[in-house]
């Protein structure tokens, strides 16, 4: 008998339960933070930023690409609001729904536990680099029909983040 038949403790779990994003984004910034500090005393500010700024931006266009691969098929906002729910987890957003049809999606965020982490943690100053970028680019990967415009953030000092989703006419 192997230990994992003796000791069921020992056994790995068939599906582990997924981290809530707001965790994997908590750990991804414990991380990026030395990258981000290195970078500003080697290269400076700018440099730091930027190269914050692209490789965060791969990251989301990827994750909306698993997202799309996943469902076999172009999503539909509809398919986006069905989501929506990864990133709202424990309570780390609290949206309003202004409008919802299959051409538009309109949200505000009015709390944004990604902000308050970034800023418990110092890193106020970039976490706009961290979440609020991603979401555009995510609909890269995701569905490029689909397209984000928000004008402000709470990341930013702004009352709420306007989320603005289209889809694009066909052709």
């Amino acid at each position: 008998m192997s230990e994992q038949d003796a000791n069921p403790a020992a056994r790995p779990a068939a599906n582990p339960a997924p981290l809530p994003i707001i965790e994997r984004r908590r750990i991804e910034a414990e991380i990026l933070k030395h990258v981000y500090d290195v970078l500003v005393e080697s290269h400076g500010v700018e440099v730091a930023r930027a190269t914050l700024d692209a490789a965060v931006s791969r990251s989301a266009v990827q994750q909306g690409a698993r997202f799309r691969a996943e469902l076999g098929r172009d999503p539909t906002l509809e398919d986006f609001a069905a989501i929506l729910p990864n990133w709202t987890a424990n309570d780390a957003l609290a949206i309003t729904v202004r409008h919802a049809d299959p051409e538009r999606l309109d949200f505000d965020v009015t709390r944004c536990r990604y902000s308050e982490m970034y800023r418990d943690m110092g890193l106020g100053e970039i976490g706009h680099l961290l979440s609020c970028n991603r979401d555009g680019e995510f609909c890269t990967g995701y569905n490029p029909a689909m397209e984000l415009t928000r004008t402000q953030t709470l990341m930013k000092g702004a009352s709420h983040c306007d989320f603005r989703y289209r889809m694009k006419p066909a052709g």
